[in-house]
């Protein structure tokens, strides 16, 4: 049994104290899941960093396990919360690097020997240690990856891992923060049953935090809504989704295509082969030939580990392809700035001395894109002024040469903050560039410039100005995502890459997020390359759809009719409960 009595947790902020969570009561049973729900800020993961024991609260009482703590039992408390629960955060892996196994074995030898150090396999204890590691991944359907090496696990693969170290913990209550958000269908389908089978086995109580009504109403015996750190609805999970649902706002149309297509990508006879030791073939590209048209919304979908952020990094020029060519068209876009090269095709994939033109008129954002949280918005967006026109590059090119550095290592630096911090950090060691060297070669955006171009973006995006002068940390996660994509946008590039990043957002802030990209590929005229597990936002947001699977396009066209297709082979018997179906009368 997990109880929890009249909790709140107040935080201190910038602009005096905030209560996050307020007078918070409800209790799950065993073998109950609970499901709870709410917009983006309500407090959920508060809540679950405080049941996990990593918060502290100001008053209230949890008992787990039968013990109770209150806001002073201290360490002991603390201690006590952590020993009971397993977490899993969102977007927050806590994964080893090496074979997936190894990770498993990790945290079951922190039972034995209170540290999460790999034993030798010579150990007494490693032949036990792994034959119990094998069982929980073949639980959550991983003991066919049980070899391959964390980092190229596809994120619903990452999400299982994480899922089977909880498992591997036996603890005594279950924490899950939105455990399917990076997933496909076929993965959230089996994760989804995953969990209704654990709640059998482990006889505990499950306590489930997502964005994701059907999700909810799939798995949930119980939902709460939460809104501003209150519990505003409790019951029933369809009739308190429905309650929730209330909120969004309607759809605006998409933008229509214009005739005839004009092509401004195109993929031709693409090969990309990855190869991991002990397992060898993991994903092969082979053959690949598709065209991307101007001005269109175009979304990758298909089951996890299918290649489709494969796919992205090709066409973002992150990843070189084994073979084959990937152009895509550069205009010179530069405002105010006229050019000599509209019209060139450049082969994003293979280094020349002008694909870091082509990379200015180009935006990306990953799967775990993130924002400096010692930066203002205002500042962040200054420094993406200074790098993406095409007097930026100019400049970077001509410093450059006083600094000895040369045209293709230039290149390399120019991708940097496109890179995940730590892919980022390695190249940056590897070549020896010190920490200010963006401030050494690319010149400084005038302050005022910030406003300028913001203005328009912040409008089409429905954001307040006022939030330039606020650090992430203020924000709210559907503002921080929104400031992302005005991060991206305020240089007006040509072509903005999204790599799911909108799996964690809540219903109603995906709905903004959803009418807010159609505005900005409707007022600027910007093509959008998506990838999304989310089938309402892709039938919503997208001109075209395109399925692949194991890195081979299968389908592509209407994306009613492509995501069903997706639908049907994953199985995914958890989308009977879709927002479209809830929010029927």
């Amino acid at each position: 049994m997990l109880k929890v009595s009249r909790l709140v947790k107040n935080y201190q902020t910038a602009h005096g104290q905030k209560r996050v969570l307020d007078d918070i009561s409800f209790e799950v049973s065993d073998s109950e899941i609970v499901g709870i729900t709410g917009k983006s800020g309500a407090g959920k993961t508060t809540l679950l960093k405080i049941l996990r024991g990593v918060e502290s609260f100001d008053s209230g009482m949890i008992e787990a396990d039968g013990e109770q703590v209150f806001p002073d039992s201290g360490k002991e408390g603390e201690i006590m919360l952590k020993r009971a629960s397993a977490i899993h955060l969102q977007r927050n892996f806590g994964l080893w690097g090496g074979p997936a196994i190894e990770n498993i074995i990790r945290r079951l030898n922190f039972r034995i020997a209170g540290t999460e150090a790999l034993p030798s396999v010579d150990h007494h204890s490693y032949p036990e240690l792994e034959e119990e590691a094998m069982e929980i991944l073949k639980m959550v359907s991983l003991d066919k990856k049980a070899l391959h090496s964390t980092d190229q696990l596809s994120g619903g693969e990452k999400q299982r891992l994480v899922l089977a170290r909880q498992i591997a913990a036996r603890p005594k209550v279950l924490l899950l923060d939105e455990p399917v958000t990076m997933t496909g269908p076929d993965t959230k389908q089996e994760i989804l049953d995953i969990l209704l089978d654990l709640k059998k086995k482990l006889n505990i109580p499950i306590l489930v935090v997502s964005h994701l009504p059907e999700v909810h109403a799939y798995i949930a015996d119980r939902v709460i809504f939460m809104e501003n750190g209150k519990i505003v609805k409790e019951g029933d999970p369809v009739s308190v989704l429905k309650f929730f649902l209330k909120e969004m706002k309607p759809k605006e149309p998409l933008p229509e295509v214009t005739e005839p297509l004009l092509k401004c990508l195109s993929v031709q006879n693409v090969e990309k082969r990855y190869n991991l030791i002990r397992v060898g073939d993991v994903l092969r590209i082979k053959n690949l030939n598709f065209d991307i048209y101007d001005k269109h919304i175009t979304t990758f979908v298909g089951r996890s580990g299918a290649g489709k952020t494969t796919f992205m990094k090709l066409l973002e020029g992150m990843v070189s392809p084994s073979s084959g060519k990937i152009e895509i068209l550069y205009r010179g876009h530069d405002p105010g700035s006229p050019s000599a090269d509209a019209g060139q095709w450049i082969d994003i994939g293979a280094y020349n001395e002008k694909r870091i033109y082509l990379r200015s008129v180009m935006s990306l954002m990953n799967q775990e894109f993130s924002m400096s949280v010692n930066s203002t918005i205002r500042e962040q967006i200054r420094f993406r002024l200074g790098m993406k026109t095409r007097y930026a590059v100019d400049t970077a090119k001509e410093r450059a040469a006083e600094l000895g550095i040369p045209p293709h290592v230039l290149d390399i630096i120019y991708r940097l903050p496109d890179m995940m911090t730590e892919e980022k950090d390695a190249v940056m060691n590897e070549l020896g560039l010190p920490e200010d060297i963006f401030s050494k070669l690319f010149p400084v955006a005038p302050a005022a410039d910030v406003d300028t171009y913001a203005a328009p973006v912040f409008k089409a995006l429905d954001l307040p100005l006022e939030i330039l002068d606020q650090k992430p940390d203020q924000i709210s996660g559907g503002e921080h995502v929104r400031a992302f994509i005005a991060l991206c946008l305020v240089t007006a590039p040509d072509y903005l890459f999204l790599d799911e990043p909108f799996g964690d957002l809540d219903p109603v802030t995906l709905r903004d997020v959803t009418n807010a990209l159609k505005r900005i590929n409707k007022e600027f005229g910007t093509t959008i390359i998506m990838v999304s597990h989310h089938m309402d936002f892709v039938k919503e947001v997208s001109h075209r759809a395109i399925l692949v699977e194991d890195g081979a396009i299968i389908s592509d066209g209407c994306p009613e009719d492509v995501c069903a297709e997706l639908v049907k082979k994953s199985n995914a018997k958890y989308l009977d409960f879709s927002i479209g179906r809830l929010t029927q009368n």
